[in-house]
C-alpha cells in the first residue's frame, strides 16, 4: 500500500518547479485568466492543458461521456492511467500530457524510465504504479502546504468537503484528447492537430464549464509551454525575458515558504509581546488598556459625526 499524496495547489510555480524538480527541462506552466483562444495561442509551441474544477460529489460514472465519445484504443497507444489514491489527480493531470510529448519534450531520465517501465501495463497498472513511485510522490509532496491541524495522508473526503479535481486536454494523434484518470479510458472530442489545439479546446472547457451554476466560479487553467525565457532569448527581447526571470525569483520564493509551518513562530511573537509588557509591570500594561479604550472611544465618536446621530459611549 503507496503512502499518503497530500493536496497541492493549482499554481503556475508549483506545477513549473515541481516538473523542473523531476529532472524535466525547459517546460514551464502559465495560469490562463480566461477562456480566449488566442491569449492561449500567444504561448505556443502549447503542450496542453491542465484544469481544475469542483468535482460533483456523488456523480455516477456513465457508459458514455457527457461530452465527447470514450476511445478505449487509444489507452493502448498512449499514456494513460487511472487515478487510484486520492490528492495524486493534480501530478497525474500534469504527467497525463508530458509522457505523452516525449520526443517534443526532454521529460529527463527518471520519466523516461518510469514511462518504459509502464509502457505495457493497463491503465488501472500504471495508476498503481505512479500512486508507488517514491521519486514522483516525494516531489509532489515537497509542494504542499505545510499545516500543523490537518495530516493530508489520513484525512479522507465526505460528502460535505468540497472537491476539486485535475483533469488535462491535449492534441495526440491529431486528435483532441481529455485524459482524467477517474473516467476508464480517454476521452476523444474530434480531429485537432498541435496548431489548431487552442481554437478547439477552449469550446470544449466553455461546454464543461456551462454545466455548471452561473454563481459557481471556482476553475482554474494552466497552460503546459515551452519555456518562455528561451523565445525572449531567441529574439533578443530583454524586457520578457528580465520579466521571466523575476517571475521565477518570485516562484521560487513562494515555493520555499510553502515549506515552512509558521504557527510556531507566530505562537512565540506573540509570547514574546506578552512577556514584554508584564515585565514593564502592572502601570504600563494598565497603560496598554487605557490606550486601548481610549482608540475605541474615538473611533465610536467618528462614527456619530458620520452618521448624525448620538451614540452614548461609556468611559
Amino acid at each position: 500500500m503507496s503512502a499518503g499524496w497530500n493536496t497541492i495547489e493549482s499554481d503556475a510555480g508549483v506545477f513549473t518547479y515541481l516538473l523542473t524538480n523531476l529532472g524535466v527541462r525547459d517546460v514551464q506552466f502559465e495560469e490562463l485568466i480566461s477562456l480566449d483562444a488566442d491569449l492561449l495561442r500567444q504561448q505556443a509551441p502549447i503542450y496542453g492543458v491542465i484544469f481544475l474544477f469542483k468535482y460533483p460529489t456523488g456523480e455516477k460514472l456513465s457508459s458514455t461521456p457527457k461530452d465527447g465519445t470514450f476511445d478505449f484504443e487509444a489507452a493502448e497507444n498512449l499514456f494513460f492511467a487511472s487515478q487510484t489514491i486520492q490528492n495524486a489527480c493534480g501530478t497525474q493531470a500534469l504527467l497525463s500530457v508530458l509522457l505523452n510529448k516525449d520526443g517534443e519534450v526532454d521529460i529527463g531520465n527518471n520519466l523516461r524510465e518510469f514511462k518504459e517501465f509502464t509502457g505495457a501495463f493497463p491503465s488501472e497498472l500504471r495508476g498503481e504504479a505512479l500512486s508507488n513511485s517514491e521519486l514522483i510522490r516525494d516531489v509532489h509532496n515537497s509542494f504542499a502546504r505545510s499545516s500543523p491541524f490537518i495530516s493530508e495522508e489520513s484525512r479522507s473526503a465526505t460528502t460535505d468537503d468540497d472537491i476539486y479535481h485535475f483533469i488535462a486536454y491535449t492534441s495526440l494523434h491529431n486528435t483532441l484528447y481529455e485524459l482524467d484518470g477517474l473516467q476508464p479510458a480517454p476521452i476523444s472530442h474530434g480531429p485537432c492537430t498541435p496548431t489548431d489545439f487552442p481554437s478547439k479546446v477552449i469550446p470544449v472547457l466553455q461546454r464543461r464549464i456551462a454545466r455548471y451554476p452561473a454563481n459557481e466560479i471556482r476553475f482554474n487553467l494552466l497552460a503546459m509551454v515551452r519555456d518562455l525565457r528561451i523565445k525572449a532569448r531567441e529574439t533578443g527581447d530583454g524586457e520578457v525575458l528580465w520579466q521571466e526571470e523575476q517571475k521565477r525569483r518570485g516562484w521560487r520564493w513562494e515555493n520555499a515558504l510553502r515549506r515552512h509551518n509558521f504557527v510556531g513562530f507566530i505562537g512565540e511573537v506573540v509570547k514574546g509581546v506578552a512577556a514584554s509588557k508584564l515585565e514593564e509591570g502592572n502601570g504600563a500594561y494598565e497603560g496598554w488598556i487605557e490606550d486601548a479604550k481610549s482608540r475605541t472611544k474615538t473611533r465610536y465618536e467618528e462614527r456619530k459625526k458620520k452618521a448624525g446621530q448620538d451614540i452614548e459611549v461609556e468611559a
